[in-house]
């Protein structure tokens, strides 16, 4: 996408990436410090961080809001310095495709419903409590993972199959290597945890970078990420301290990652069965760069 444009320069990709990593640490800061004062004023005890323990809610969404704030900031990289329209890390129309991101949430449904069946019969890998919360307590905690959710996996959908695998993909002939750090960076992002939790997410980066090349946006991708985080949040908050965790994917027992690894699969088969049919744009338009004054021959 990045020479498409005509304003494709070796230096912006990783100056890009550098500024977005610094702007993101200046948020994280940010984000810190609130939560501390609104911790004093609160009167809740401090974290080992030197955050506030706002409770396993107010945690979990203080969690969520910081990864969702990468989210505007891989648009502000896109415009400058790479000097290109934002929506263009979005898709190859420029923009969020919301037709093919219904079709996309169509297709995600038998496999989210599969691996929420499986998931019942797995032995458990986890020191959580297996007793429900309460209607209350779990219906105020859906209404929070509802609204932060989809922001905070789209936010990592666009730093990871938007602005990185773009970044990698303006220094390699082949799309497709592209894909490979992308995924890597984001199981790495997640922690190390077990063997098959790592490689489980490496997967679903894969599976995710290969759709986001297939379909020509994030769109797949988003849809993806955001059941997987809304079925495993959901659980989470069904159980006496399971928002009070901190295991992620990554600490996943083998029956459960081959399990998502495999409804990852079927996912992306359902996908691109429905891109051939549908026929998305894949591709986008080479732009000619603009003209420089002052480079005109002289004539007499």
């Amino acid at each position: 996408m990045d020479r498409t444009t005509g304003r494709h320069r070796w230096w912006r990709p990783p100056a890009g990436t550098l500024l977005l990593a610094f702007a993101y640490f200046v948020i994280l800061l940010v984000l810190l410090a609130f939560s501390y004062a609104l911790g004093t004023a609160l009167g809740a005890p401090e974290l080992p961080d030197g955050g506030a323990n706002l409770g396993p809610l107010g945690n979990t969404a203080m969690d969520l809001v910081a990864i969702a704030t990468a989210l505007p900031l891989v648009l502000l990289a896109t415009l400058w310095p790479a000097r290109r329209a934002a929506g263009t890390v979005t898709s190859v129309t420029g923009r969020l495709r919301i037709g093919w991101l219904g079709w996309c949430l169509l297709a995600g449904m038998p496999p989210l419903l599969l691996l929420t069946g499986i998931s019942f019969f797995l032995p458990g890998g986890s020191d959580e409590s297996d007793t429900f919360v309460g209607w209350r307590s779990f219906l105020a905690a859906l209404a929070v993972l509802a609204v932060l959710v989809p922001l905070q996996a789209a936010a990592e959908e666009y730093v990871f199959r938007g602005w990185l695998l773009q970044a990698v993909g303006a220094f390699v002939r082949s799309p497709w290597l592209a894909v490979i750090p992308q995924a890597v960076l984001f199981a790495a992002a997640h922690g190390w945890g077990t063997r098959w939790g790592f490689l489980g997410l490496a997967v679903n980066g894969l599976v995710m970078g290969l759709l986001t090349i297939r379909t020509g946006g994030l769109e797949a991708a988003i849809v993806l990420h955001v059941l997987n985080n809304l079925l495993a949040f959901g659980v989470s908050a069904a159980l006496v301290g399971g928002l009070s965790s901190d295991e992620t994917a990554a600490d996943a027992p083998w029956p459960l990652a081959l399990t998502a690894m495999a409804t990852d699969l079927l996912y992306a088969a359902l996908v691109l069965w429905l891109a051939r049919r549908r026929e998305p744009q894949r591709l986008s338009t080479p732009r000619t760069p603009p003209a420089r004054y002052g480079h005109a021959t002289p004539t007499a």
